[in-house]
């Protein structure tokens, strides 16, 4: 019955959820993360653009704005601590004519406002003279030299690991169907497709399906649209094309299609923003990338068309008041949302963790936390913890793990240490993905790692493999082998993702 009992519960484990975990792992609580995907970062922080945004674009006075300068402060402290890969290569907003001027000049101001430093404005000559390849018709430029870029899977796994690492549970392929207070002042059971369990304070992360695990609870009702962007993905043959990020002149829908280098050396070029019905519908469209296509090319030329690798789309959680909706519900106490976590939120990311945990914090200051079963064994009622045992502050943990080390990325060793570490590990000289060189020493460690890989989806978002060049074309198979061997899985059994996207279906007839 004690697996069933926590004291907090998280709903979510994309980058929001997975950052809130390792801050709370700090403490002396027992946690466990819910989501109803096989594996972390499955839903929009696995699809969106590696920007850090230096935080110009939100309006003053907002969440966004002041959590999204907060977390690119901090964003190359964690990346060090972490350990995941991220560079402030800076970003340029480009406007088209005179008149788009003064939209720099507002962006700028409100920059200030929010406490971006560095902010200027560029002629032409002087933002060429930065990206030589920016489109004839820009007319100026604001520059943004905090601006930067980041792996958004291995930034959401650090998290996720450093959590696991210090205690945090992660309950993956669960649905949350209900949730329902114990009794009228506190506690809550968690309703699932996997069995109800059971927490003092739950913590909402859910991306686009927010709003639903709010109004489970909450007589004031919350709206969230999905709000689909759809990218193309070019080789590294063209990822020296610009240094920067390159933004236009942001609109209601968002910051437009930006053309950018991405952390790993490829070029992306996106998003659209269409607000869709369907919290599933993350399909590419013909429109969509047409669109991305043609507007990347009003900001830079001669993008290489031809050298798309893949495409993809990802959905926003748009809520409508347009802001972050990070608080304690006032009409039920114990729960908070962590909703509406659209751009910038995964440059916010890092201080959404903190600011939950203080949240948190102050909860349990205000009441006795401590959850003890009732008399009934069914852990429908909560007593009143002793004072003396809880006087409502968080115990830090002695033993925390402030750190994380990140696999081995063969590809950018040098010869000698690719000699020594396969001398080390003779699985490493067995290079299984060309593409993106990655050798089966390190597929090996993204299955044997905290929250290993079990999918082919999760061994491509920890180490590569798969998304190079040729997509997974050579080696998939071997990998769909490795994860067999590895996990005891049959090779029928192996999933791109959920348990739907298993990718043999059938014998073929010659082995009958």
């Amino acid at each position: 019955m004690s697996d069933l009992k926590y004291d907090i519960i998280i709903i979510g484990a994309g980058v929001s959820g997975c950052a809130v975990a390792r801050e709370l792992s700090r403490y002396d609580l027992k946690i466990c993360v819910l989501d109803k995907e096989s594996d972390v970062c499955e839903g929009t922080s696995k699809a969106n653009s590696g920007i850090v945004h230096a935080g110009h674009d939100a309006k003053p006075d907002t969440l966004k704005a002041k959590l999204n300068v907060q977390g690119n402060l901090m964003m190359e402290e964690m990346a060090k601590k972490l350990d995941f890969p991220f560079k402030r290569n800076g970003s340029l907003v480009v406007c088209q004519n005179e008149e788009e001027l003064s939209k720099l000049e507002e962006l700028k101001e409100r920059g200030k406002e929010n406490g971006v430093e560095g902010l200027r404005i560029l002629t032409r000559e002087e933002a060429l003279e930065l990206e030589p390849a920016l489109a004839d018709s820009v007319y100026a430029a604001l520059y943004a030299p905090t601006g930067g870029i980041v792996c958004p899977f291995l930034m959401n796994i650090a998290y996720a690991e450093n959590a696991a690492i210090n205690g945090v549970k992660f309950q993956f392929g669960t649905c949350v169907q209900d949730i329902q207070r114990c009794n009228q002042v506190s506690g809550f059971e968690v309703i699932t497709n996997q069995g109800t369990l059971y927490s003092k304070y739950v913590i909402n992360a859910a991306g686009v399906y927010a709003d639903e695990i709010h109004n489970m609870v909450s007589e004031k009702k919350l709206h969230i649209t999905p709000r689909r962007g759809e990218y193309c993905l070019l080789d590294k043959n063209a990822g020296t094309l610009v240094s920067h990020t390159i933004f236009q002149v942001p609109g209601e829908m968002g910051k437009g299609v930006l053309v950018t280098p991405t952390i790993h050396g490829n070029l992306m070029i996106g998003p659209t923003a269409d607000d869709v019905p369907d919290k599933e519908d993350n399909a590419t469209t013909r429109a969509g990338l047409d669109k991305v296509l043609n507007d990347s090319a009003k900001s830079v030329k001669g993008i290489p068309t031809r050298q798309v690798i893949t495409s993809f789309a990802g959905l926003r959680a748009h809520e409508d008041g347009g802001d972050f909706q990070i608080e304690e519900l006032t009409d039920v106490p114990g729960f908070i949302d962590v909703a509406g976590i659209e751009s910038p939120g995964l440059t916010s990311a890092p201080a959404i963790g903190v600011y939950v945990c203080d949240l948190v914090k102050k909860m349990m200051e205000d009441t006795d936390w401590q959850i003890n079963p009732g008399d009934s064994g069914n852990l429908r009622s909560f007593e009143v913890a002793d004072k003396q045992k809880s006087s409502g502050r968080l115990q830090e943990k002695e033993n925390f793990i402030e750190t994380r080390k990140g696999s081995v990325h063969f590809a950018e060793l040098s010869l000698e240490e690719q000699k020594e570490l396969i001398q080390k590990d003779p699985a490493y000289g067995q290079v299984i993905c060309r593409c993106e060189t990655v050798t089966e020493g390190e597929i090996l460690d993204a299955i044997r790692r905290p929250l290993g890989a079990r999918t082919l989806d999760g061994v491509k978002r920890r180490v590569r493999a798969g998304m190079g060049r040729c997509q997974g074309g050579f080696c998939t198979p071997r990998i769909m082998e490795i994860l067999s061997r590895e996990c005891g899985i049959p090779l029928e059994e192996i999933c791109k993702n959920n348990p739907d996207s298993r990718i043999i279906v059938g014998t073929n007839k010659d082995r009958l």
